[in-house]
């Protein structure tokens, strides 16, 4: 079949064209084409017309990525020293509500806070910190054990902390990495605050993509952790020494 030509009238032999007049028919007047027939097969075609560009469109989804914070494990310290105290818990660190998972964060500028569209945290960040936290002070040796807190047991300390920041931060053309955490341990018994601190880290980011922004924020979420419990060692060691000078003193003094 020859194809329609602006102008002329597409015809067939007398049977065909008696078949299809009734479903559809061309006619031109004065370079205009008058489309004439079946509505209901004129609306048909339209709606499979509409549904096969839906079909295109749908095909162009595109699918968010997750990805995984991967702290670096603390590195083996060796003989670990006699504890200091004894059983001590970490609640989950809070964070503010731009932290706790979902999309990962960024600011365009120190004031104003945005979101990538399709990459995502896999696992609550907040989650991650407080694992990472049980591990450096378990490496570390301060206690006689380290757990994460989950309401049944009852420690002789309580440490709870808080992801302040964990987000990228643009500023020109420049791109850096803002982590920072603060954390605090109490005596359950007596509610005294034996040790407060908080951590940060900044880093610039040579190379601007997602998988990089990710695996900078892994190593500065350790280092930041690494830096709380070396603070809080340090912290005991110093209390820890005192007490046993008092002790020292006072039984010489009895004596």
């Amino acid at each position: 079949m020859e194809p329609f030509k602006h102008g002329a009238v597409q015809t067939w032999s007398s049977s065909n064209k008696d078949a299809f007049k009734p479903l559809l028919s061309f006619e031109t007047t004065a370079g205009r084409v008058k489309l004439m027939g079946d509505s209901k097969l004129i609306l048909a075609i339209g709606i499979m017309a509409t549904l096969a560009s839906t079909a295109g469109c749908a095909g162009k989804i595109r699918y968010p990525s997750y990805y995984v914070l991967n702290v670096p494990p603390p590195p083996f310290a060796g003989e670990r020293p006699k504890p200091i105290l004894g059983t001590v818990a970490v609640r989950q660190f809070s964070a503010p509500a731009f932290l706790k998972g979902g999309p990962i964060a960024y600011r365009p500028s120190p004031e104003q806070l945005d979101f990538y569209n399709y990459h995502r945290w896999a696992e609550d960040p907040r989650h991650v910190v407080t694992s990472a936290m049980v591990r450096e002070m378990q490496a570390r040796g301060l206690f006689q054990s380290v757990d994460v807190f989950d309401g049944r047991q009852s420690p002789e300390c309580l440490v709870t902390g808080t992801l302040d920041h964990l987000e990228e931060v643009d500023q020109g053309g420049a791109v850096s990495i803002e982590v920072s955490l603060s954390a605090r341990l109490i005596n359950v018994q007596t509610g005294e605050v034996l040790w407060a601190d908080t951590s940060s880290k900044t880093a610039r980011l040579d190379q601007r993509s997602v998988p990089s922004l990710v695996a900078e924020m892994s190593k500065d979420l350790g280092s930041a952790v690494e830096r709380l419990v070396s603070s809080m060692q340090e912290r005991l060691s110093t209390s820890s020494s005192s007490s046993l000078r008092r002790s020292n003193t006072e039984n010489s003094c009895s004596r």
